[in-house]
């Protein structure tokens, strides 16, 4: 009787046909298209959805989600004929060993249509960095929806997902889009709607709607590259930060930004060692800027001098080019640094310029980023182009995103500070009655309402217009301006903190930014202004 029991038992126990269902559905999703869609990813230039995990990611740390999602075929008896995973890969990893929740599109399933993907999968996965207060990477590379679903679906439904928790996120947690093919539709959005976002030049677009569709609706010829390349979107739109020349620098950017972040709104960013003396002086500085006013000079060279040797990331180089933004590190501190380039339009303030401070202080402020602010700002850009573009609204809302920052925000001002553009160098007032304006200034540096030189043409216009000698007379204007224009003058009355000498730059800062962090650790919490 007992050895009846006995094999009952271990048939009751025998679970090896359920494991072996397991291992069969885990092979079919490692394999995930199959060799020939593979191959033809490869042939393309392109990485397949695993191989870019393991690139991302520190080795072996990768846990995946939901890796048995997809679709399974059935016999007549309800057995398992075959199985396709779903063509989005989900779960956590590390990168130097901090912990984050990736997805990433697979093309060789269903061109990684997000409307044939579990949309379940993704979703949830968005979710957990969303709880799990840990940041999120987006791998896109989706053609979007397709017409052949309607026939799979026998219906349509109405745009959206419910639990997808989109804009809130930003409030909580870094977000990062990579386009790493054609990214329409929703795929476009995953990579628009995040902090910091990074395209391959030459392989990756982003566009509401392909080629195709834009043939049908507005009877356009255009290529992919034509209509949401690198260049369209890295230079001209502003959707996309930052260009990368392959796969493997995208992926080192996106650790690279990730290393300035916090885990979440909830911390600061972490402080990181550095050897680099935070009292370093570097006297070229104090000859940097030209005496002469219609030169200009490599604001860069300013900025690599300063700040910690080889920790500049400059975010959105090549979009709004008057103002450069950029990740930096003080004494190991992380901050976020912005500079007029008079080599751009002069430095002004223009509609794109505009809009690309606007996003970044919003970023710093989200994210607890202290920021620097190097001024050299002639003032908002004038003209009939920049008016009808509503440069001015732009200018205005750029102003909005500082006087609304909380972040520590120290102010150098290296030359010029003139106009509207110029009293934007850095919050006056602020949330609550603030009013502290930390700032210093450059030998070099000038302000007021306008430029002397302009400011001469137009309120002594007919004067020097019937002098004997007008040149001569404009000149001499000019001369009398300047001195009372000098930045002395406004130090006597402690309209601003003080004139330091450039070379002295990075020895303030590093004790300014120790201060900073100070009250930054204060200022923890849920916010959302990275997407007005």
């Amino acid at each position: 009787m007992e050895k009846i029991e006995d094999k009952k038992t271990e048939v009751a126990l025998d679970w090896t046909p359920e494991l072996e269902e397991l291992r069969y559905r885990r092979k079919e999703a490692d394999g995930l298209g199959g060799p020939d869609a593979i191959a033809y990813q490869h042939s393309k230039g392109k990485l397949t959805a695993r191989e870019r995990i393991d690139l991302l990611f520190d080795k072996d740390s990768f846990r995946e989600l939901g890796k048995i999602a997809g679709k399974g075929k059935y016999n007549k008896d309800g057995d398992l004929e075959s199985f396709t995973p779903s063509n989005a890969i989900t779960g956590t990893g590390r990168i130097d060993g901090r912990k984050l929740v990736v997805t990433s599109d697979d093309f060789t399933i269903r061109a990684g249509s997000s409307e044939s993907a579990v949309s379940e999968k993704w979703v949830y996965a968005e979710q957990m960095a969303h709880e799990m207060e840990m940041p999120l990477v987006r791998l896109v590379d989706t053609a979007g929806g397709s017409v052949k679903d309607l026939e799979k679906l026998q219906g349509t439904k109405i745009p959206g997902y419910s639990s997808w928790t989109n804009i809130s996120i930003l409030g909580r947690v870094p977000v990062v889009g990579v386009a790493l093919g054609a990214c329409a539709g929703l795929g476009a959005v995953k990579v628009g709607l995040s902090h910091f976002s990074v395209m391959v030049k030459d392989m990756s677009q982003v566009f509401a709607a392909g080629p195709p569709v834009v043939k049908q609706g507005l009877n356009q010829d255009v290529t992919k590259e034509e209509l949401g390349g690198s260049y369209v979107h890295t230079r001209l739109s502003g959707v996309v930060n930052n260009e990368a020349v392959d796969e493997v620098d995208a992926f080192r950017q996106v650790r690279q930004y990730l290393s300035y972040m916090p885990r979440n709104v909830w911390e600061v960013p972490e402080r990181k060692t550095t050897d680099d003396d935070p009292w370093r002086v570097d006297k070229e500085l104090n000859s940097i800027i030209p005496k002469d006013r219609r030169k200009i000079y490599k604001p860069r060279k300013i900025l690599e001098t300063v700040f910690d040797k080889g920790s500049l990331f400059e975010i959105s180089r090549y979009f709004g080019g008057a103002t450069i933004t950029c990740l930096a590190r003080l004494n190991g501190y992380t901050v976020g640094v912005m500079a007029n380039d008079p080599i751009v339009m002069g430095g002004a303030l223009t509609l794109q310029a505009a809009r690309k401070m606007e996003r970044f202080v919003d970023l710093c402020d989200t994210f607890h980023i202290p920021i620097i602010n190097f001024v050299d700002q002639p003032g908002v850009m004038t003209g009939l182009e920049a008016e009808r573009n509503g440069t001015m609204a732009a200018a205005i809302r750029a102003i909005a995103a500082i006087e609304q920052a909380q972040t520590p925000w120290c102010s150098i001002i290296v030359r010029r500070a003139f106009g509207v553009g110029g009293g934007a160098h850095g919050p006056k007032q602020g949330p609550e009655g603030r009013s502290l304006n930390h700032r210093f200034a450059w030998p070099s540096a000038r302000w007021g309402s306008v430029p002397i030189e302009g400011g001469v043409a137009a309120a002594y216009k007919r004067e020097i217009a019937e002098a004997a000698n007008p040149d001569a007379r404009r000149e001499e204007l000019e001369r009398y301006y300047h001195k009372l224009a000098s930045p002395f003058r406004t130090a006597e009355k402690f309209g601003i903190v003080d004139i330091i000498e450039p070379c002295e730059t990075r020895a303030v800062l590093c004790d300014w930014v120790e201060d900073a962090y100070e009250l930054t650790k204060r200022q923890v919490g849920l916010r959302c202004r990275t997407m007005r």
